[in-house]
């Protein structure tokens, strides 16, 4: 998998190469995306934006290729991007990239009303508006719970020597698993572990959470050890999961209808999906573009992946991007998933702000 960042791609070879030779590249890109067939000389010189003669496209178009950015794949055929030539002309995208106020307000609109919507439905919302939109897969992690802390732990009986344990995070996640215990519990016995609770576990980090952290909690507990162990056991299953990255995609159903993606490596890819968490969750700024090359593990060949992260406060607390074939429109696409991380940042962050100061809930 090829990758492009903001940062790299920015600072990249554009100052090496004209601006008469990057219109003529953003030319060949842009009819390649639009049409699929490679692009012949007579084709851009004929553009209304490019002044000067096939000859001089033909010219530039040979250099652009000598530099790596274009490639023929046939002898008497025209030209076709590669991927370095993606990365350079996006480049020039995100250097350039605006939405219209009318766009705005439409994504704002198939978001919903803001005022109605959980955490978990704004980015649930984003995805799936994002995946309408731009006809590819949407993808979106959600690594908030994570770099959250515990807020409390509580036991709940339920029955007969069954007792409901709930975690509940900082961000306002709720946990729970049922435990089947030994011995019912006495009113001495549900008084020691609330207390026990609260003063080791509560205003914890999910991520300090380790196995070693709650075998030591255990055998600290001395004579309720054997009696309570179970529930930190409830615990310590709740704490991985809220430490692993929580992943949803949408809109699979619209790489089966791509030409480009072959079939099977699409039901590879969507049998693999969870996958994609390592690579959503590596640390990079802006926006984040990958390219599937042929025989990948499951990455879908001749795909890319266009990712950027969200904010909760000053954590990052998840990835939104798009998955589709590499002949994507970016320069329609890449505004589109700024916007929808750029509001949802603002939306939860807003709701962070609330809850933790007491002037704005009045």
């Amino acid at each position: 998998m090829l990758t492009l960042q903001t940062e790299s791609c920015q600072k990249g070879a554009v100052g090496s190469v004209d601006l008469r030779k990057r219109k003529i590249l953003s030319a060949v890109i842009d009819e390649y995306i639009r049409t699929g067939e490679p692009v012949g000389s007579k084709t851009i010189s004929n553009l209304p934006d490019i002044h000067v003669s096939a000859a001089t496209v033909r010219n530039d178009m040979a250099v652009l290729e000598e530099l790596g950015y274009l490639e023929q794949p046939h002898t008497s055929a025209g030209r076709v991007p590669t991927f370095s030539g993606y990365q350079f002309y996006i480049a020039q995208v995100l250097a350039e990239q605006t939405l219209p106020q009318e766009e705005r307000d439409r994504l704002d609109a198939m978001l919903g009303d803001e005022s109605q919507l959980t955490e978990e439905l704004i980015i649930q919302s984003a995805s799936t508006a994002l995946a309408e939109i731009t006809q590819c897969a949407a993808v979106v992690s959600n690594f908030a719970p994570k770099y959250s802390v515990i807020s409390k732990v509580e036991v709940i009986p339920t029955g007969k020597r069954i007792y409901v344990v709930l975690l509940i995070t900082s961000d306002g996640t709720v946990k729970n698993r049922s435990c089947r215990l030994q011995f019912d519990l006495t009113h001495e016995h549900m008084e020691f572990f609330q207390h026990y609770m609260q003063e080791n576990l509560e205003g914890v980090s999910i991520s300090d959470l380790s196995d070693e952290k709650l075998e030591q909690m255990v055998t600290a507990m001395g004579t309720y050890m054997v009696t309570l162990s179970p529930l930190v056991q409830g615990i310590c299953e709740m704490s991985k999961d809220l430490q692993r990255d929580e992943l949803i995609v949408s809109g699979e159903q619209n790489l089966f209808s791509c030409d480009d993606l072959d079939k099977m490596e699409v039901v590879n890819f969507i049998a693999h999906k969870n996958e994609l968490s390592s690579l959503l969750e590596d640390s990079f700024h802006g926006i984040k573009v990958m390219f599937g090359k042929s025989g990948d593990q499951f990455v879908i060949g001749n795909s890319s992946m266009i990712v950027s992260k969200y904010q909760k406060g000053n954590q990052p607390a998840g990835s939104l991007g798009v998955i589709g074939p590499v002949r994507l429109d970016y320069a329609k696409i890449i505004p589109y998933i700024s916007y929808f991380t750029e509001k949802i940042t603002h939306l939860i962050s807003e709701d962070t702000e609330q809850s933790e100061d007491p002037a704005k809930k009045g």
